[in-house]
């Protein structure tokens, strides 16, 4: 009988650990994954913010740097983790 207080006790928090998993960590690694997925596809032209919100020009992605424009006469490299997200330009129809 000892065993069957042990599950009664553990359940509530295995039943906890799943909602934290499914509520926290999961959204995270998602939203993780596709930021990834989004600095490899940075190319020549498009427009980012970075972490210290600079808006910027990619002017050329390297290995672990990107060649940024601010301006017409600033190019500065930027190390990947900096790049905080792409800005969609939209076009009007």
């Amino acid at each position: 009988m000892q065993e069957g207080n042990f599950l009664a006790s553990l359940l509530p928090l295995i039943v906890l650990f799943a909602i934290f998993y499914f509520l926290v960590i999961r959204p995270q690694q998602k939203q993780q994954k596709e930021h990834q997925k989004m600095l490899s596809a940075l190319e020549k032209g498009d427009k980012i913010i970075t972490a210290g919100g600079l808006y910027c020009e990619v002017i050329k992605p390297e290995d672990d740097f990107i060649k940024v424009k601010l301006n017409d006469d600033v190019i500065v490299r930027i190390g990947r983790e900096f790049v905080a997200r792409k800005i969609e330009t939209k076009v009007n129809a």
